[in-house]
Order: C-alpha cells, then structure tokens, then sequence
C-alpha cells in the first residue's frame, strides 16, 4: 500500500537510484531497468522521459543509447525526484483528502500526520543518491 507516492514516483525512485548505484555516466536501457526491478518496460520508459524534462535524466538516442543521470548522484536529491514526478502537493494537503483542512479546522489526524509529513520532507530534501549507493547495491545490485 502506498501512503504517500504514486507507484510511478515509487517506480521512478526505484530506477534513479539503480542508475546511480553504477559506473558514473553509465548508459542504462529502460529494458535492463524494468529487466533487473521488475517494472513494466513502457512503465519506465515513460517515466525517465518526464525526469528528462525536469533535468535528473539525460537520454541518448541510437543503437547504443538509453538514460543517464544528468547530474552526479551527489547533486541529485530524493526531493528533486518525487517533486518531478508527484509535485510537492502531498507535503501540504490533507491526508485524509478532507477539504478545508488546516491547523484552524484540522482533520482527525492533522497533527501527528503534520509530524510525519514534515519528518518525511527534511528527509528526502536533505539526502542525496549518493547517500543510498551502497543501500541499493545490497538491496538490488549493481548489474
């Protein structure tokens, strides 16, 4: 179950940060990528397209071509990702989707998912790719 993003930011995380746990510059196909996390192919295709447009993913075209990080993983933040595929709209609306929820006229869980939210922001605002390397590594591989 996903609490706070869609499968296509859980799916474009997931490719972002088996990109840069490679060789830097290193070219990856959507195909090795849907191949090695179990993503529909098209799936992946189409979302490294839309981190192209934001400037995270660098795609070349030709025989040899596929997608590169733009950036070094160094520079790249978790945030940078979720923001260009899911915008930053979870970070302030109701969980719960009630209209109208503020600190003024709060939700039922306003308060301790405020709490939660703003944890999960600094997070993903203050680490990088290259802060997960090894993580992802261990958790994926490399290949």
């Amino acid at each position: 179950m996903t609490v706070i993003f869609s499968k296509k930011c859980e799916y474009g995380l997931q490719a972002i940060l088996y990109m840069s746990a490679k060789e830097e510059d290193c070219i990856c196909t959507s195909e090795e990528i849907a191949k090695k996390l179990k993503i529909p192919k098209e799936f992946v295709s189409k979302i490294l397209q839309s981190l192209t447009e934001s400037g995270i993913v660098n795609s070349k075209k030709g025989k040899s071509g596929g997608f590169l990080l733009a950036k070094k993983p160094s520079k790249i933040r978790l945030i940078d990702i979720v923001e260009a595929i899911d915008g930053l709209e979870i970070f302030n609306r109701c969980v719960l989707g009630f209209p109208n929820c503020s600190p003024e006229k709060p939700c039922p869980v306003h308060d301790k998912w405020g709490e939660l939210r703003d944890k999960a922001y600094k997070m993903l605002s203050s680490e990088t790719l290259d802060n997960f390397k090894e993580k992802t590594i261990n958790k994926i591989g490399k290949d």
